[in-house]
Order: structure tokens, then sequence, then C-alpha cells
């Protein structure tokens, strides 16, 4: 069994995979930082300097025992408090599109530069279905 997990390991697809992994979280957090300190900051100021990272709507009522800010989206948060953080969401949608745009052109440019696969030789062409019962009826009646 352990020589199966061996021969498993040493796989290319397997090492691919792992590799692929590692570096698509370290790219994960390469788009998080870009979308997180340049291009919010930036969207904040063309819409009037909202920061969309402490957007939310309390669902909930704050603890009295609560003594932070009422605007604090992480220490609410960390205190418990109901809240839809849909800032937080759309800066997290922000991430997923920009990282798949980038996966996207990344593929697109692998494929151009992965040598085309050679085409199948075509099937040589035999009788249709219709040639086909015509001879079967032709000898269905000589016989």
């Amino acid at each position: 069994m352990l020589q199966e997990f061996k021969t498993f390991i040493a796989r290319g697809n397997v090492l691919d995979l792992a590799v692929g992994v590692i570096v698509g979280a370290a790219f994960g957090k390469i788009v998080a930082s870009l979308t997180d300190d340049l291009l919010m900051p930036v969207i904040g100021v063309l819409t009037g300097g909202i920061d969309f990272s402490s957007k939310f709507i309390l669902l909930g009522s704050i603890p009295e025992s609560y003594t932070g800010s009422p605007t604090d989206y992480a220490a609410l948060k960390k205190a418990g408090v109901a809240m839809l953080g849909y800032g937080s969401f759309i800066t997290a949608v922000i991430n997923f599109l920009i990282l798949a745009f980038v996966i996207f052109l990344l593929v697109k440019q692998a494929n151009k530069l992965m040598p085309k696969a050679p085409e199948a030789p075509a099937a040589p062409s035999g009788p249709t279905e219709v040639e086909l019962l015509a001879e079967i009826r032709d000898a269905l009646k000589k016989s």
C-alpha cells in the first residue's frame, strides 16, 4: 500500500495540482491586497469617500456591555452583533471578478502557447446507412 501511495504522489498530475493550489493561494492574497489596498480606496474616493469595508446593516441590537463605536464593523462583529456586512461582500465579489479575469487571461495565453494537437485523420467514408439497407434488401430479394 505504501508503494502505491508513493506511485500516486509521484505522478505529475498530483504534483502539478499541489503546486497549483499553493500558487493559487498566494495569488489570491495578492488579489485581495490589490482590491483592499488599491482598488477599494480609489472606488471609495470616486463614490464620495465611501469605505465599503465598513458598510453594514444592523439586524439586532447592540449589547449593553458593548463599549466600542456603533459604526465599527470589526468590533461589532467581534462582539457578536447580528449584521449584514454588504461592504465585505462587495469587496469579496470584486476580488473574485479580478481573480477570475486574471485566470481567464492566463488560460487564454497558455492556450496560445500550447502546440495544437494534430487533427485525427478523417475516417474513411464508406457506404451510407441508406446504401447498406439497400444492399441488405437486394441480398434478401436474391435469397
